[in-house]
């Protein structure tokens, strides 16, 4: 990459994106469980600092066009807020944990934009996110080369002191021998598969660019690792998602006539997926393969129903018929556990699935309310990405718009909006419209970045 990109003075956007993986990373040293709710606290504390500090500066950027979706993220913390006075909400401090999360995962949409202004920027902001994600991939697949050595001394005691312990989330291996499905720089087992999907993607993307050789190889190596945690970790919905944003990033390469690029990010992206599938066979045995091949037994909606969707019918046909106008705040998740109160009244939920949650959380119009948020935000990516008349800017779109499809599929299976995964999305949705208005304006640095930005490899 551009040495002189490299050299330009770190800012905000640059260090929340490395604490994003740096915090629950310290969950990884030993001696640290003691510790976990303040690291995983942490990480969400960080966007509400940053949004606190946007809106003290916000008259410097209130002339600014604001993001198409800003009205309905504003319509999902009012709605959110609202539940706070539900009659069935657990507790106050609850009911504000619950609250703070919805806020500090939808905050980056606001304060983002203010961070980052042009192409330049952005391209470096997602080099990091590839180094961190990759780094905590590459643990990934070292956690079950040498796992005496790679994985964390301790896991998460939500998991250990389940009554079926580590069973659920390890496999056998070649040789019969307990394989951990691998946490990554976390401590929970298979974790390292949601970092695998973002640096599949964007190493397959920055090794199709005009950087230097070494530097594409290592983007490949990176993307490489990714590919192999997923299937080491065996979380198959992941590499679903991983393979669909390729075809969507090349897709819209197609639509932007850069056919080269397309041809190249193809080519390699089929033979990374083949290729990490054979070596994490040889790694860890034919329960990879086996795992995986079961994706192909039946037609994709029964596959699906079968893995997740008794979740979606649960959710659908009983919890929205329970609940139609939500069952309260901190009635499920980390703001449950943590700092809910139970009763008779007021049981602990399930959601194991993200309409789940916004079901329980708002009833149907937070469901809708959020689903219309995504929507809306994709169409505005894509429209950066194929009706840009800035070749770095469209550039831009395109990477954007396929990272964050991951966690637009992962509703029906996960629950990314309560996590980091959330913070990354709204984060990277900001940035882009942040890039969008500084190359309107001629923010310095807009129109003179380099030409190669993600552009087509020699």
């Amino acid at each position: 990459m551009n040495g002189r990109a490299w050299r330009e003075p770190w800012g905000i956007a640059e260090l929340f994106i490395v604490s994003q993986t740096a915090l629950p990373a310290i969950l990884y040293l030993p001696g640290t469980q003691d510790i976990r709710l303040s690291l995983r606290m942490g990480a969400f504390v960080i966007p509400l600092v940053l949004l606190a500090w946007w809106l003290l500066r916000r008259g410097e950027s209130e002339h600014e066009e604001s993001h198409p979706v800003v009205p309905w993220a504003i319509g999902i913390v009012a709605l959110v807020a609202l539940m706070f006075l539900h009659p069935m909400t657990t507790s106050v401090q609850g009911g504000l944990a619950h609250l703070a999360l919805y806020v500090a995962i939808i905050s980056p949409l606001f304060w983002a934009p203010a961070l980052v202004r042009t192409p330049t920027r952005l391209r470096r902001v997602m080099a990091l996110l590839l180094i961190c994600n990759g780094i905590n991939s590459l643990v990934g697949v070292l956690q079950v080369y040498d796992p005496a050595r790679w994985l964390p001394d301790q896991f998460s005691r939500i998991v250990t002191q389940s009554e079926l312990g580590l069973g659920p989330v390890s496999y056998l291996g070649p040789n019969g021998e307990t394989i951990v499905r691998p946490p990554g720089l976390f401590d929970t087992p298979g974790a390292v598969a949601g970092p695998g999907m973002y640096a599949a993607l964007l190493g397959l993307i920055f090794a199709a660019t005009r950087f230097k050789v070494w530097q594409r190889v290592a983007c490949l190596g990176l993307a490489f690792a990714g590919l192999a945690a997923i299937y080491l970790s065996q979380v198959r919905i992941s590499i679903v998602v991983a393979a669909a944003m390729m075809i969507v990033y090349f897709a819209v390469l197609v639509v932007q006539r850069r056919f080269s690029t397309a041809t190249l990010f193809g080519a390699t992206s089929g033979l990374a997926l083949a290729g990490a599938l054979i070596f994490t066979v040889l790694l860890a045995g034919a329960e990879i393969s086996n795992r995986f091949a079961t994706l192909f037994e039946d037609d994709p909606l029964t596959v699906y129903y079968v893995a997740r969707g008794g979740q979606l019918h649960y959710a659908l046909n009983d919890t929205l018929v329970e609940f139609p106008f939500g069952a309260g705040l901190a009635r499920w998740g980390m703001s449950a556990v943590y700092f809910g109160h139970a009763t008779l009244d007021t049981p602990p939920l399930w959601a194991e699935i993200q309409l789940a949650g916004w079901i329980i959380d708002g009833g149907v119009l937070l469901m809708l309310t959020y689903c219309g948020a995504l929507v809306v935000t994709a169409l505005a990516e894509l429209r950066v990405a194929t009706q840009a008349r800035e070749p770095m800017l469209a550039a831009c779109g395109a990477a954007v718009f396929a990272a964050n499809l991951a966690p637009m599929a992962l509703i029906f299976t996960f629950t990314p909006f309560v996590t980091q995964v959330g913070v990354q999305y709204w984060f990277l949705a900001g940035a882009l419209h942040g890039v969008v208005q500084g190359t309107r304006k001629g923010v310095p640095g807009a129109e003179a970045a380099e030409t190669n930005l993600f552009g087509d490899a020699k």
